[in-house]
């Protein structure tokens, strides 16, 4: 069993992709390491090595959490699966 990508805590909103080549329309399993569990999606964006991906649908104006932490807010609705970056997620500091 192949992990793609880690979440600190089932409470976050994105886990961070852990594997070269994460593509499209592949199915994803992800670990959530405080709970000690497994979740799986489908890809729904071609998503880079260290970067963000949602685990459950966000809204535009909603709070992105990672490692428990408030990181920005959504621009844009994002789905489950999709990459998380610069093009839909904006600091709150300025």
């Amino acid at each position: 069993m192949t992990i793609h990508f880690v979440v600190h805590d089932e409470g976050d909103s994105v886990g961070v992709v852990v594997v070269e080549g994460l593509t499209a329309s592949n199915r994803i399993q992800g670990w959530v390491m405080d709970q000690d569990k497994m979740i799986d999606f489908d890809a729904k964006s071609d998503i880079p090595i260290g970067h963000k991906i949602a685990i459950k649908p966000i809204k535009a104006g909603d709070t992105i959490i990672k490692y428990g932490v408030d990181i920005g807010k959504a621009i844009a609705d994002i789905a489950a699966g999709e990459h998380l970056h610069v093009h839909n997620v904006k600091t709150k500091r300025w």
